[in-house]
């Protein structure tokens, strides 16, 4: 029987016994545990997967690469993990930072599309992005349309409306002004309307 496995057990595990678990992995990985270690990635493999794919879709081809990263740097630093908190927690916190990297590095770079001469203060009828990313009946459509925006379009839309970053937090975190994000955010939603109700009419 695996000790670092789930409990067989007909009641669901107790905060406490997941906590001990938790620790029992993170020892055993840090003995350098062959077992331990591939368990350890197969208990966060796909839920790591899944995150990072929907984060940087439709660039795939960069999902192994950055899950790869996650798990380097997860085990790099699993010695600090101290267990107040669940070991799935602190390994998909890792990913949101990676992830929020992968932003940044692609958001700093200067793009002619900032320096588009285009008013961000007009007035758009954008789509509630909130609700078309956590309904299953629009996402496929949505993903379509952002799927073919410009990369840093995509980017800044997914770190505001999905990752919940603030416009500020966005530009302390690329060096950017605050009003430069904002006329990105800007440009990027209008690019998001016009593509979408193109896909609509047609």
């Amino acid at each position: 029987m695996n000790c670092l496995g789930p409990q067989a057990s007909d009641q669901p595990q107790t905060i406490s016994s997941m906590a001990s678990e938790d620790s029992a992995l993170v020892a055993a990985v840090l003995r350098k545990d062959r077992k331990a270690t591939a368990e350890f990635v197969a208990r966060y493999a796909d839920d790591l997967y899944r995150y990072v794919r929907s984060r940087l879709a439709p660039r795939y081809d960069q999902v192994d690469d950055l899950v790869q990263e996650v798990f380097l740097a997860a085990w790099e630093s699993l010695r600090h993990y101290r267990g107040t908190g669940p070991l799935q927690a602190w390994v998909m916190g890792i990913a949101r930072h990676k992830v929020e990297d992968y932003y940044r590095t692609r958001l700093r770079a200067p793009e002619s599309i900032e320096d588009a001469d285009q008013d961000p203060s007009a007035p758009a009828s954008v789509p509630d992005f909130h609700q078309l990313l956590e309904q299953d009946e629009l996402r496929k459509n949505t993903w379509r349309v952002m799927g073919g925006l410009p990369e840093q379009y995509r980017l800044a839309l997914i770190w505001r409306y999905w990752g919940k970053a603030s416009a500020r937090e966005m530009a302390l975190k690329t060096g950017k002004t605050e009003k430069a994000i904002e006329r990105l955010l800007a440009r990027a939603r209008a690019e998001f309307r016009e593509r979408w109700n193109h896909g609509q009419s047609s």
